[in-house]
Formats: structure tokens, sequence, C-alpha cells
């Protein structure tokens, strides 16, 4: 699996979502809304959810095992760092 493209929207708004990001693997499939988020250890994402009828959060698409997961937070997480540096359109 390849991630060929990671798009950033940063937050413009305080708060612990530092972004959002779409995510294209193998120049076929793209997986839209993983936030990047805050949280008491640093950053890492969160993959796209719904609200079930029990008020619960469902991912609605997500890796399989953690090697998989972790090599995607890498890359958002790269990817987002390096649009910080970016300047403001």
């Amino acid at each position: 699996m390849n991630i060929t493209d990671v798009r950033v929207r940063k937050m413009t708004k305080e708060g612990k979502m530092k972004a959002v990001v779409s995510i294209t693997i193998d120049d076929e499939f793209v997986v839209h809304d993983i936030k990047v988020v805050e949280g008491d250890k640093g950053l890492f994402i969160a993959m796209p959810s719904r609200k079930a009828a029990d008020g619960e959060y469902r991912d609605i698409a997500h890796p399989i095992n953690s090697g998989t997961r972790n090599f995607i937070q890498e890359i958002v997480l790269e990817a987002y760092e390096k649009s910080l540096m970016e300047p403001e359109e």
C-alpha cells in the first residue's frame, strides 16, 4: 500500500482538532475526514467516524492492524508538520 497524496486542511479555530486530512491510496482510493488531534501525549489521528443510534461514535473507515495505522499516522502527521511551515493563504 502506498499513500500517493495527502491533503491537509488546517483548522483556524483554537482547540484540540488541528487539521482535517484526506489521503489517496495507490492513486485509486481516497479516505476523507481523517482528523489530526492534539492529545495528552501529543498529536494523533482519528479516523472518519459517524455517530451511531446509541450515541457512540464508530469509525467508518479504519486500518485492520496497528502496523497499518502507525504507517498512516506517520505519513499524515509528517504532512501536517510540513503544512505548518507553509505560509497562510
